[in-house]
C-alpha cells in the first residue's frame, strides 16, 4: 500500500468544512487504515484513507460511517512499518458524509513516536 506525506495545515489553514474544528497543525497525508467499533449493538469495519493527521487526532474518509462518540481500533498502514499501527482507543469526535474525525487517546511512547515519524 503506497502513502504520501505532504506539508503541514496549520490551524490558520481554512479548509472547506473545516474551518471551525482546527486545533493546532494537521499534516496531509494518504495513509490507508481498517477500523473496527460497536455502533447500536453492531459491529462496525471499515476501510478507507487517513486525510491528515497530528499526534491526538487524524481525519479519516471511510467506507463506513462512524457516529459521533463512537469508539473505534485504528489500524493505520505507516511507511516503514511492515505491520500496520494499531491505536486501540481512538474516539470519534465529528462525521461529514463518508469523512470523521478520530481523537486518539493514551497513545504509548512507541506509538507516538511512529506517528512523528509521519509529521
Amino acid at each position: 500500500m503506497g502513502s504520501h506525506i505532504a506539508a503541514p495545515v496549520s490551524a490558520e489553514t481554512e479548509l472547506p468544512g473545516q474551518s471551525d474544528r482546527r486545533i493546532g497543525s494537521r499534516t496531509p497525508t494518504l495513509f490507508s487504515l481498517l477500523y473496527f467499533g460497536m455502533n447500536a449493538g453492531q459491529m462496525l469495519i471499515g476501510d478507507g484513507i487517513v486525510t491528515d493527521l497530528s499526534l491526538s487526532r487524524i481525519g479519516i474518509r471511510g467506507n463506513q460511517s462512524a457516529t459521533p462518540g463512537m469508539e473505534l481500533t485504528l489500524f493505520i498502514d505507516l511507511p516503514g512499518m511492515e505491520e500496520p499501527l494499531c491505536i486501540t482507543k481512538s474516539q470519534v469526535s465529528w462525521v461529514e458524509g463518508c469523512r470523521f474525525g478520530v481523537e486518539m487517546e493514551a497513545l504509548t511512547l512507541e506509538e507516538k513516536n511512529h506517528l512523528r515519524f509521519c509529521l
